[in-house]
């Protein structure tokens, strides 16, 4: 049984993700779908476009298709947090912006820091070779 639902989730698994960990800046691109409605006519418009969304991955749940990450943000002074599917087909792309070293696997307590106090430790990437 374990070996059908492989079957049928690798049609579907992406392969194309970074490793995202708690801490981490991301940038995630995701498509968004309007439908316009016009009243007289009864035609429908849709409209396809990329919504940038740029945070800090706070938790990761699930597995395997069911992977998801919160990612928060403050958008004037309003905090935002979006949930992503990472197999959706919506997700465009998925960029890492920064790194930040954390000990939780959970950030939720940022939740409740404001200003300086919410920063994280960024690591620095240095150029390595291999």
């Amino acid at each position: 049984m374990d070996e059908i639902i492989r079957k049928v989730e690798s049609e579907y698994r992406r392969e194309d993700l970074p490793l995202i960990k708690p801490g981490d800046t991301v940038r995630v691109h995701w498509r968004i779908v309007e439908f316009r409605r016009d009243n007289k006519t009864g035609a429908v418009d849709v409209r396809t476009r990329v919504q940038v969304f740029e945070g800090v991955v706070i938790a990761l749940q699930g597995k395997g298709l069911n992977r998801k990450i919160v990612v928060r943000k403050i958008s004037h002074g309003i905090p935002v947090e979006r949930i992503f599917p990472l197999h959706s087909p919506y997700l465009e792309k998925l960029e890492i912006v920064n790194r930040a070293k954390v000990r939780r696997a959970k950030l939720y307590y940022l939740r409740h820091k404001v200003g300086r106090a919410a920063r994280l430790k960024i690591i620095r990437e240095h150029n390595r070779k291999g």
